[in-house]
């Protein structure tokens, strides 16, 4: 019999501490936005034959929600997000974003990489528009009038978009290679959201950052996301960031040969802190019972938990 898949919802959490399983805000009315059904990923090992990356992935997320992928390096989490982008494919079973197959990258994804994907040879501002403009029309499109009122619009709309990220009008100007790290992911961030995509998908995008800028990008992030609800996908290794930041966790573990059918999935489960104001979910008890919780369950294997039982981080992530 084949199990249905896992719906991130009150009615379908994985184990976890009380705290953890504190009723949240109800989404089995939600539309479903992104679908893994029995998703695995295998690579080919030389001649020790394959080597499986991920195994029986079966999620379904709703619209709206800001989820957060967590685990340690090697568990699948970044390949798990490039099945979603279309940058990889399964071996075996479906990933389907807004009701469609994924076979390719397109519009219905933004994403945000860990390095930076801005294009060195172009201004800050070209660079934000340039995607919009590419999606309205070819070389011989730019010839029309229609064109034009369109880039124009486009325009303010970009001024508008960097200067909520945070940008000034000179900044606007500049080479990528003029800005600090913080900058440019708060470009790259811009750059993703005129597409107005309905998924927005973010690869460890603020694990390079000082502790200070990293901090208000998380609280910028979380901002705009309250205000025009995509559905975000967040990978992190980093279990402040993803308690301060979700809505939805999704903790995966490495896959094990002697374990060939069990899935990645160790836990997937609303955060009870997302009920709370940003500003107060460092400071709450849900917030202590879960980060010792998901320490455990998504470390316990690796040398970080082993040497050095976790701290308590507050809200610097």
């Amino acid at each position: 019999m084949v199990s249905a898949p896992v719906t991130l919802s009150p009615a379908h959490l994985a184990p976890a501490p009380a705290a953890a399983i504190a009723p949240a805000r109800a989404t089995e009315a939600a539309r479903v936005e992104i679908s893994l059904r029995k998703v695995g990923v295998a690579y080919s090992a030389g001649k020790e034959g394959t080597k499986t990356v991920l195994a029986n992935i079966d999620l379904e997320i709703p619209a709206g929600e800001f989820v957060v992928l967590l685990g340690e390096t090697g568990c699948g989490k970044s390949t798990l997000l490039r099945l979603m982008l279309g940058q990889e494919f399964p071996t075996s079973g479906e990933v389907i974003v807004d009701g469609k197959p994924v076979k390719r990258i397109d519009s219905r994804t933004g994403y945000v990489p860990q390095k930076y994907s801005l294009f060195p040879d172009r201004t800050v501002l070209e660079n934000v528009m340039y995607g919009p403009e590419n999606a309205r029309a070819g070389l011989l499109g730019r010839l029309t009038p229609s064109f034009w009122r369109f880039r124009r619009e486009l325009r303010e709309e970009a001024i508008q978009s960097l200067t909520r990220m945070g940008l000034r009008p000179q900044d606007m100007k500049k080479y990528p290679y003029q800005l600090s790290g913080g900058m440019q992911q708060r470009v790259a961030i811009a750059q993703a959201l005129l597409m107005k995509p309905p998924v927005l998908l973010l690869d460890e995008a603020f694990s390079a950052l000082d502790p200070s800028t990293r901090s208000s990008l998380q609280e910028l992030l979380h901002s705009i996301w309250a205000e025009s609800r995509p559905t975000v996908v967040f990978v992190t290794h980093n279990t402040t960031e993803a308690l301060l930041l979700g809505t939805t966790l999704i903790v995966l573990g490495r896959h094990r040969d002697e374990e060939p059918e069990k899935s990645n999935v160790l836990v997937a489960q609303q955060l009870p802190t997302a009920q709370l104001p940003f500003a107060q979910r460092c400071n709450s008890a849900e917030f202590r019972e879960q980060h010792e919780f998901l320490e455990r369950v998504a470390f316990a294997s690796s040398s970080r938990y082993r040497t050095q039982p976790p701290a308590q981080e507050g809200c610097h992530a």
